[in-house]
């Protein structure tokens, strides 16, 4: 087997390993910190899925838990919370005082969520906030906890992760270029790890290095029209959902997360069979422009809920734009070189490009008969 091909085999094998061995639903948290005279007051909304596999309660098909449950686990369900969460004004640690010894349940746009409401007292006129959170990294690292801090008429949002789970913020001079350095990170990390949109994009190249003729492939003469081609699918894909995912943030459009999730994997079907009966033969960046649009309320998930207002959601909006257009980048910069490569050979046209896209499509209406049916059957 020649080089490239064992290199494309062994970079398709280890995405699947790594979708495997991350076996993790993303999902976040969203801690509010709003000052008012000498107090904080928090809001931290924490979904009941992943409470429920670290503090057991019954939750129904919706992912819904019955009040008297929640109400026997409310302690158990905050003191875990807030054991793992360490917040500190001037350099001084503050214990959150809950305001209610009854749960809430609120839902946003993604699930069902506990929402924990507390005070931080006795702080007068704080300059700078410490924030160490930890919550579900022992056990999802896929797992962001979404921070929206406002004080003075100013608001900060910040993502914690595994590898960031301590930040400092300085209320009377927030940093603009670090939000927006924050949600680039972000941005990058959303791409990677949204398994979907992956197996979109790589359906979308794998034919990149190809011409069709009649019902045969032939590898491209010259690297430059493949990778001109290429520019375009991913411009194209990332002006469309930066559109959407911008409507749907500012709360123009709205659709439900089942439906938009539902619809990204039959996004992800189609894109792979038309690698098999090709009826958009040669412009791909519209395929990609057409179902960016619904890639990009999946998008809007992630930020939809933290009620940004309109100074720090552009700022969002454009970091985490440019951070998903650079994970698409970083991609296509492994693959396009190897495939070009490889493009004349048997492997690459008959393997790679059909028995790889019938896996794309195997797995794509799996996801889509999970999300219409709200069930889960597979590993990621």
């Amino acid at each position: 087997m020649h080089l490239p091909a064992t290199v494309m085999l062994v970079a398709l094998a280890w995405l699947f390993l790594s979708v495997s061995a991350q076996a993790h639903e993303p999902s976040k948290s969203y801690l509010s910190l709003t000052l008012e005279s000498e107090r904080f007051t928090g809001k931290w909304d924490v979904p009941l899925r992943d409470l429920q596999s670290i503090v057991p309660f019954g939750l129904d098909k919706n992912g819904l838990a019955p009040v008297e449950q929640l109400q026997t686990r409310f302690h158990d369900l905050t003191d875990y919370a807030f054991s793992h969460l360490q917040i500190a004004l001037d350099g001084r640690a503050v214990a959150p005082r809950l305001v209610s010894s009854k749960p809430t349940v609120e839902e946003l746009s993604d699930g069902a969520y506990l929402q924990i409401n507390f005070v931080l007292e006795h702080f007068p006129s704080p300059q700078i906030v410490t924030v160490n959170y930890q919550l579900f990294f022992e056990t999802n690292s896929l797992h962001r906890g979404l921070l929206r801090i406002e004080a003075g008429g100013k608001v900060q949002i910040a993502a914690f992760s595994p590898d960031r789970p301590r930040q400092e913020f300085q209320l009377a001079a927030p940093s603009q270029g670090r939000q927006f350095i924050g949600f680039l990170r972000e941005g990058i990390w959303h791409i990677w790890t949204g398994y979907d949109h992956i197996l979109f994009l790589l359906a979308l190249l794998l034919p990149s290095v190809l011409l069709r003729e009649g019902s045969r492939w032939r590898g491209v003469n010259a690297f430059r029209p493949a990778l001109y081609n290429v520019l375009k699918i991913v411009t194209a894909f990332t002006v469309a959902h930066s559109l959407t995912l911008s409507l749907a943030t500012l709360g123009f459009v709205k659709l439900p997360s089942r439906f938009t999730e539902s619809a990204i994997a039959l996004s992800v079907a189609l894109a792979a069979a038309n690698n098999l009966w090709p009826v958009v033969r040669e412009r791909g960046w519209i395929v990609a422009f057409v179902f960016g649009l619904i890639h990009g309320f999946g998008f809007a998930t992630a930020l939809s809920d933290l009620g940004l207002r309109s100074g720090s959601l552009l700022i969002t909006l454009i970091g985490f734009n440019c951070g998903v257009e650079l994970g698409q980048l970083a991609i296509v910069a492994v693959f396009l070189p190897v495939a070009f490569l490889m493009r004349r050979t048997w492997l690459y046209q008959s393997p790679l490009l059909q028995l790889g896209s019938a896996c794309v499509i195997v797995v794509a209406i799996s996801w889509c008969a999970e999300r219409v049916l709200d069930l889960k059957f597979m590993p990621f």
